[in-house]
């Protein structure tokens, strides 16, 4: 792996932790508009978008989904979600169903022909990940894993206010005296999903 070094670095040897870290971030948001790029250009012909790529991948692999757990599961609002999903159906890829924990908020399912073009768009995005990526090990990319996983609980933490800052105290703990969970804007009635 290459990392990028400053002047400083490259006479004082390895970079800390924090600045490899800051590496990591600021290479996330690049990486994001490109891997975008590339699954749009994959898609042409199909009708569908980039986001309509992950909601249709969330499915097959998390089965079926209200659109509040969608958007969750996805880091996104409700209201493209359901654009995506309104946008999946009229493609014929999606169908709502009745949810037994919820009537008011349907599940979304994959229809057969949503299962089976995701099945052939995954089957050749994985042959290409093979043969572009294949000088990474499984470490390399389950380190990866773990460091995205690691970073984005950081950042959700940083984004809803759950992390108090360094050196306050932790009120933000569930655990925490007086501590009242935030209501969750997804499901404003308490109502399971």
């Amino acid at each position: 792996m290459s990392v990028v070094k400053s002047e400083r670095d490259a006479a004082d040897g390895p970079a800390p932790t924090d600045e490899l870290l800051y590496g990591v971030i600021r290479r996330l948001w690049p990486l994001h508009r490109t891997i975008v790029r590339a699954v749009e250009r994959e898609l042409e012909g199909t009708g569908m978008t980039a986001g309509e790529h992950a909601l249709l991948d969330a499915l097959r692999s998390q089965g079926p989904r209200t659109v509040p757990q969608l958007a969750r599961a996805l880091g996104l609002d409700r209201q493209p979600v359901q654009r995506w999903v309104n946008h999946a159906a009229e493609l014929g890829l999606v169908v709502t169903a009745p949810n037994p924990a919820h009537r008011r908020s349907s599940l979304i399912e994959l229809t057969a022909e949503g299962s089976e073009l995701m099945r052939v768009i995954q089957e050749s995005e994985a042959a290409e990940l093979r043969r572009a990526l294949s000088d990474l090990s499984p470490q390399d990319v389950s380190t990866t894993l773990r460091v995205l996983d690691r970073l984005g609980e950081e950042f959700r933490h940083l984004g809803n206010g759950s992390r108090a800052a360094p050196g306050a105290p932790d009120n933000a703990s569930p655990d925490a005296p007086g501590n009242v969970p935030p209501e969750d804007p997804d499901n404003r009635d308490n109502h399971p999903e």
